[in-house]
């Protein structure tokens, strides 16, 4: 880890010693978020908000993330203004009341988005496959999930974000279980209705998280997570969960919207992320332990107006691959 100055070190800790950046500092612990929430939790507007995170920002202690209309922030990834600023938050009782409003609110403002996606979902539960399949060839993009799973057969797949349970009903036949699991009780209706259609007795969906899965390390051979980072908070937490839930060997897939301009779809459609950059995915996935494989784009026919999606893989390691002086296979 690189040494800094002692100027940058004094400018840290300056840009730290105020109470709304302290505050601010404690609820980035908690994930990214957006100028608007972060002026929710903290009741305060969005331009003098603003001239506190640009102080942050400056001192390299937050990171900011424009995405079309709108900015986030979040904590640096690593390096030594991440460990200052980890050391600060532990300083800090977390029994401090105010501390406690500020995450207590902040518990307010993500049930509030939560419930406005789950409204959502419901809404569109039944045509959900087709919104997926906006500007792009539907089967196309499954020749190339199959084509990244590689030809099995799989002992076990698991699906983060099953949605109506699609990704399930393609697998089956090269599968001896798939799983899905799925935040929407609405969704999981859904798909519970067409696995029984397509005859997938192998086939099963249950409520869960994406980044907090109900599958035990190392058991699934398969994991696959379509068109759902997106939607979440913290993209990287997921791969983090596929590379806990994979076992040595096994496999992750990713379809998913390549970055985009298409601002409607943070408010029609729920979307949190206007998409996700491959290089991100390799970053996260390194994070993780996997080893990334190259993606297949598919671009939009209509240009900036449309959505390109890439379909990209991942590998669990397996334990000779671990050791000292052994490459990950690419």
């Amino acid at each position: 880890m690189s040494k800094i100055s002692l100027n940058q070190l004094v400018t840290q800790l300056r840009a730290a010693g105020e109470i709304t950046r302290a505050r601010i500092l404690a609820l980035l612990a908690h994930g990214e978020l957006s100028v608007g929430e972060l002026a929710q939790v903290l009741n305060q507007s969005q331009p003098r908000l603003s001239r506190h995170l640009k102080f942050l920002t400056g001192a390299g202690l937050v990171e900011r993330l424009p995405e079309g209309a709108w900015v986030f922030y979040r904590l640096p990834v690593e390096g030594r203004a991440r460990a200052l600023v980890d050391s600060l938050n532990a300083a800090v009782d977390p029994a401090d009341p105010e501390l406690r409003r500020d995450v207590e609110r902040l518990r307010e403002v993500k049930g509030e988005r939560a419930s406005a996606a789950d409204s959502y979902f419901s809404r569109v539960a039944d045509d959900w496959d087709r919104l997926r399949a906006l500007h792009y060839s539907e089967d196309e993009i499954e020749k190339a999930v199959l084509a990244a799973a590689g030809a099995g057969p799989f002992e076990v797949v698991v699906d983060f974000g099953t949605g109506t349970g699609r990704m399930l009903t393609l697998f089956a036949e090269r599968s001896k279980r798939v799983e899905g699991i799925d935040l929407s009780h609405q969704m999981l209706t859904v798909a519970r209705s067409k696995l029984a259609q397509a005859g997938a007795g192998n086939a099963s969906v249950r409520h869960g998280d994406a980044t907090a899965s109900p599958y035990p390390d190392r058991s699934a051979s398969l994991v696959i997570i379509h068109q759902v980072l997106h939607f979440l908070d913290d993209p990287a937490r997921a791969l983090i969960e596929a590379a806990r839930v994979l076992k040595p060997g096994g496999r992750l897939v990713v379809v998913e919207f390549a970055p985009h301009n298409l601002e409607r779809l943070r408010t029609e459609h729920a979307h949190r992320h206007l998409g996700v950059s491959e290089q991100d995915l390799v970053r996260w996935a390194e994070k993780a332990g996997l080893a990334a494989r190259p993606a297949r784009t598919f671009r939009s026919p209509d240009g900036e107006n449309g959505i390109s999606v890439m379909v990209w893989s991942a590998d669990a390691q397996t334990s000779a691959q671990k050791e000292p002086g052994k490459r990950s296979a690419a």
